[in-house]
């Protein structure tokens, strides 16, 4: 859907007449409904509203010229704090940031050095290291998959976290590895998804870690269809395909966007293990995958990575992979 400039600022228009002074979160390409990343999101919001008894302005990105478009018109409205999710809005959040250096800004996943802008990165490649381990630990093949959504560093994060998790579990696993494209349509092509899951299925893998916003849903029920397993990401998505999902790498951007709203703080904020901000899934739909013995081992490598005993590395500063 291609949104005109007058009817986008119609809509927000709209969307905020009467109100100022509301924080406003702009969801990325792929809706807020993704089931994942955009999703998590919007559950941090939801719960900062039942919370604050207040509410909020949001807008879903249909194609990137909305991305400043909507960020400006939110802060012609006096919205306060305005939240940017994911790291495509970077370059919009620092033009529309200086024009309204008496507003406050966060955004997920990209660093903005502004005095007005809080950036709230993760270190995904710990949480990511965890679940690499339980696919090799659960995987029957000692064959695991991943696949990506659009192929940027982020998620290359991603993809390293995983396969040194998976091969500190088991030394002589195999990983392959996809990617859905290099647009961001690829967050948001489950017959893609599902496709690619397919490919590696066909080589023997048994267990699938899907970085790929919405198009991971694809993934999951290619797991289900040909009975192997996969991994969910950013949200608890375990309920998703319950026997199938092993487990999830919860990335907390909900708590992010709750915090955001609750009130900025200037400079960037890094969550990793330590801090709670990603983690690995465990709940009554998967807690038949995931053996005692499998908990222990991962609980344990979670315990060293944040004591500093095992160090993961992470693509984004490196650039590499070893």
């Amino acid at each position: 859907m291609n949104i005109q400039p007058a009817l986008l600022a119609a809509a927000l228009a709209g969307m905020a007449a009467g109100a100022f002074a509301e924080p406003a979160v702009i969801y990325d390409m792929g809706g807020k409904f993704d089931k994942s990343f955009n999703q998590a999101a919007y559950n941090g919001a939801e719960r900062w509203k039942k919370e604050s008894g207040k509410p909020y302005l949001e807008f879903e990105i249909a194609n990137p010229a909305q991305r400043e478009q909507a960020k400006r018109r939110m802060a012609e409205r006096g919205a306060n704090p305005i939240v940017g999710i994911g790291f495509s809005q970077g370059s919009s959040m620092e033009k529309v940031a200086r024009e309204f250096p008496s507003l406050q800004f966060a955004i997920i996943d990209s660093v903005v050095k502004l005095p007005n802008v809080q950036s709230i990165v993760f270190k995904e490649h710990e949480g990511s290291f965890l679940v690499g381990m339980m696919a090799a630990m659960a995987s029957k093949t000692g064959k695991v998959g991943f696949v990506g959504g659009m192929d940027i560093p982020l998620i290359r994060k991603f993809q390293c976290g995983y396969e040194q998790g998976a091969k500190y579990a088991n030394p002589k696993v195999e990983v392959s590895a996809s990617m859905t494209g290099t647009t961001p349509a690829a967050w948001n092509d489950p017959a893609r998804g599902a496709e690619l899951a397919k490919a590696q299925f066909a080589k023997g893998v048994d267990v699938i870690f899907a970085a790929a916003g919405g198009t991971g849903v694809g993934v999951y029920q290619a797991a289900k269809d040909a009975a192997r397993l996969a991994i969910g990401v950013d949200s608890n998505q375990n309920h998703l395909q319950p026997g199938t999902m092993l487990t999830s790498m919860v990335k907390r951007v909900d708590v992010a966007v709750y915090n955001a709203f609750k009130g900025t703080t200037p400079g960037t904020t890094l969550l990793g293990l330590k801090e709670g901000g990603v983690d690995y899934a465990l709940d009554e739909h998967n807690a038949r995958l995931v053996s005692a013995d499998m908990k222990r081992r991962v609980d344990a490598a979670k315990a060293d990575i944040i004591a500093g005993k095992i160090a993961v590395i992470d693509y984004m500063a490196k650039n590499e992979c070893k």
